[in-house]
């Protein structure tokens, strides 16, 4: 890879990933709204879920318009860990943000809620879920952005291989009119 190929692929990867950050924050609204509203959640759920096949098009849509159709599995692979990368930083920050100045400690009141709920005493769940709060409402907020950055960096690496494995191409396909 050339220097101009990887600033070509930095460019994208970063305008790419910070459509990904854009998704993200809207799935991370619609959860915490979701737990007051429940198909706000089932929506931040189903958000989540599309999200690797968000990163799939954005990668065909590169390999496509800026590769000319053709692209490897390392490069692919490249571009979504920096896709993934340049969103978890400023999910990061937003992260930071909303537990810094805005939850003033509804997320944990929620857990709490739904841990004291009749529903997960029955099934046994209320010593966990309170060990679990107990350990997140000791946590500060740069430990939590710092926990997500992981996470979504983490995601990178394990979604970008068959993302990156399904849309390499070595050739141009034989029907194309170029």
């Amino acid at each position: 890879m050339t220097p101009a190929e990887y600033q070509q692929l930095k460019a994208f990867a970063r305008i790419d990933g910070a459509l990904l950050f854009l998704l993200w924050t809207s799935i991370f609204m619609l959860y915490i709204k979701g737990l007051e509203t429940p198909v706000l959640g089932m929506l931040s759920l189903g958000l989540l879920i599309i999200s690797p096949f968000y990163v799939g098009k954005r990668l065909r849509k590169f390999r496509d318009s800026a590769r000319e159709g053709i692209i490897s599995f390392a490069r692919g692979y490249a571009y979504i860990i920096l896709t993934f990368f340049y969103s978890g930083l400023l999910f990061a920050v937003v992260m930071y943000i909303y537990f810094t100045y805005l939850d003033h400690g509804f997320l944990m009141a929620k857990f709490t809620e739904i841990a004291n709920a009749p529903e997960s005493i029955q099934m046994g769940m209320k010593d966990m879920m309170q060990q679990s709060i107990n350990e997140l409402s000791s946590m500060r907020p740069i430990d939590i952005s710092l926990n997500m950055l992981t996470i979504v960096i983490m995601a990178g690496f394990m979604l970008g291989m068959p993302i990156a494995a399904l849309l390499q191409r070595k050739t141009l396909p034989l029907n194309n009119s170029k």
